[in-house]
């Protein structure tokens, strides 16, 4: 009998992160399940590191050239029995209740597209977030009125939270192989411009943000700026979506800005400043050296546990 999840794991140069993230998959209380872990051609420990997992009846373990995260995850949905697909990153890590808590919102929801739990977010390795998300009622299982519109603070899809039927996945397109970051946002967006999507708000996952070799983290700006200017005549059509992008334009604006790359002076000409909040519009104007200090201190505040965004108003 086929389970019902396929939990599909990308594995690149996660050596320090990717045996607990395993273990937090096989101590689920949905036990419905099977793993599959894509090594994309690791250069570290990771491959070793997961080896012995090999040995256990839910989980496979393929080893392949490197092609990056959208190849991997490509490659474990093609090859997964499962009915849904469960995507989990190897360097994050599930609280037991995650998969039932994706079972009971499937089971609620069963015509949605895409289904998510919620996060937290550790920011430094200590401070501890639970994701926020605009005009969104916090204590029941429901359909996102508008996906972009509550988007805007956190997303409410995150990928180690999320899950889609096979059937689905086909109907929204692969990951894109271009991007080699934001292919998880780029995945989403095309989802929810065709689906409904269905949100489960008990947290369920940890995400680390600052761990080895995060994606997150890195410098792939023209992969950014290509992931918002695929969508030009959605935009034109869908204010919220409009919305979306632009914060997503003001964080590419502030990151080049930082490092003087020029792609800022592109992007900021495209965004509505009527979508941002003050305090991203107040930023937006900064010279570089500031928008450094202002960082640190963020930083600074960070460490005393106080956490300042500019997305929200």
């Amino acid at each position: 009998m086929s389970p019902f999840f396929t939990v599909v794991i990308p594995l690149y140069n996660k050596e320090n992160y990717i045996s607990k993230t395993i273990e937090s998959v096989l101590a689920q209380d949905f036990k419905s399940y099977e793993v599959i872990v894509v090594d994309d051609g690791s250069t570290d420990n990771s491959y070793h590191r997961v080896k012995p997992f090999g040995n256990h009846e839910k989980v496979s373990i393929i080893k392949k050239e490197n092609g990056g995260v959208s190849s991997a995850r490509n490659f474990g949905i093609k090859i997964a029995d499962g009915k849904y697909i469960a995507l989990l990153d190897a360097d994050d890590y599930w609280y037991p209740n995650h998969l039932e808590e994706l079972y009971k919102t499937i089971e609620k929801f069963p015509k949605a597209g895409i289904y998510g739990t919620g996060y937290e977010i550790l920011l430094d390795g200590k401070t501890l977030r639970k994701a926020e998300y605009r005009n969104f009622k916090p204590n029941k299982i429901q359909l996102v009125p508008d996906y972009f519109e509550a988007s805007t603070i956190n997303a409410v899809i995150w990928t180690s939270a999320s899950a889609f039927s096979k059937k689905n996945f086909c109907k929204i397109g692969e990951f894109d192989l271009r991007l080699r970051t934001a292919q998880d946002l780029d995945f989403f967006v095309r989802a929810a411009l065709k689906f409904d999507i269905a949100l489960n708000p008990t947290v369920t996952m940890r995400y680390y943000q600052k761990s080895e070799n995060n994606l997150a983290q890195s410098f792939y700006n023209e992969d950014r700026e290509y992931f918002i200017n695929k969508f030009r005549e959605e935009e034109d059509a869908n204010p919220s979506f409009k919305k979306y992008l632009d914060s997503n334009r003001y964080a590419l604006v502030i990151r080049c800005k930082m490092i003087d790359n020029p792609i800022w002076k592109r992007v900021i000409n495209d965004i509505d400043l009527n979508n941002l909040t003050d305090k991203q519009r107040f930023l937006l104007g900064l010279p570089k050296v500031i928008l450094k200090v202002s960082k640190k201190f963020q930083l600074f505040l960070l460490k005393q546990n106080i956490y300042l965004t500019a997305f929200k108003g």
